[in-house]
């Protein structure tokens, strides 16, 4: 068993942005700018957004955060993204989720304009990545890309099972891995709630991507040896034990199902790292225009 370790990618990769970042400065006279809307006060958002402003100051870009209370109405962000879209200084524009209920996420989404939307989440975005057209693609599946792309990981022709169907996971990697690209060129089965014996379906998985947001849900008894396992799973659960009071799992039980795979990427230290990674080359690129003129 061999780590895919986000870590040592993620560091990497953030040094040749910096690389980058500091190109387009020299050149232009301005920094990448990264704007990040964040609505109310959940903690995960919290953690989140502060650390993708963190990893931002880390590589050269401008950040900006823009925050609004539990009780902004819709509207009011709404004009707010409008605002936002419109400032020629701005490069990308991220909506923190989740919203409150009181707020439609794919009315704030379709709102932002596709050409900085690099969160990936817009339908045009969406639908240039399914025809293999240069897009902003969702941070996480292009994060996880740029890692099996690091490690050498041979994916053409491999049974790739993606365990969830979420838009910002499960939907887009189960594209990304079936597209003509490397990583890609995958058989592709996806997987979700209503999927009689799944483990049907995950003992035969070659490369196996598990976003489905339940703790150690993957065990031993439903991989194969030799199986590539990415674990998206982030299970948060207060602990007495850890200094921030809490302790992440993943979706596979990591300690058991190890042993079995050929690589396997860690909770924490994998892909969340890779996410952050992917958003800032998604701004670096929206920075250099090389996705939208």
């Amino acid at each position: 068993m061999q780590l895919l370790d986000g870590k040592y990618v993620s560091e990497k990769l953030k040094v040749e942005i910096a690389e980058e970042a500091a190109k387009i400065l020299e050149r232009t006279g301005r920094k990448p700018h990264l704007v990040a809307v964040l609505v109310g006060h959940d903690g995960g958002s919290e953690t989140y957004v502060a650390s993708k402003m963190k990893n931002c100051e880390k590589v050269g870009f401008k950040s900006t955060l823009v925050r609004y209370e539990d009780d902004v109405t819709e509207e009011d962000l709404l004009v707010k993204v409008a605002e936002l879209n419109a400032d020629e200084d701005i490069d990308g524009i991220i909506v923190q989720l989740p919203l409150p209920k009181h707020i439609d996420p794919e009315k704030v989404t379709e709102k932002i304009d596709h050409r900085k939307d690099v969160d990936g989440f817009h339908p045009v975005n969406l639908g240039r990545m399914q025809r293999n057209l240069p897009s902003f693609i969702p941070a996480t599946p292009y994060g996880i890309t740029l890692m099996l792309k690091e490690y050498g990981i041979e994916t053409a022709g491999k049974h790739c099972v993606v365990v969830g169907r979420s838009n910002i996971v499960g939907s887009p990697m189960s594209i990304l891995m079936a597209r003509n690209t490397q990583p890609g060129n995958c058989t592709v089965t996806i997987c979700h709630s209503r999927t009689p014996d799944i483990k049907k379906f995950t003992l035969d998985a070659d490369i196996l991507i598990v976003a489905i947001g339940k703790k150690n849900f993957i065990t031993a008894d439903m991989v194969k040896e030799g199986v590539v396992i990415v674990d998206v799973g982030m299970n948060r659960e207060t602990s007495a034990t850890t200094k921030s009071g809490y302790k992440l799992y993943g979706d596979v039980d990591f300690d058991n199902v190890a042993p079995k795979a050929s690589w396997i990427t860690p909770v924490p230290g994998g892909v969340g790292l890779m996410t952050i990674v992917g958003l800032l080359k998604n701004t670096l690129a929206s920075a250099n225009k090389e996705v939208y003129q």
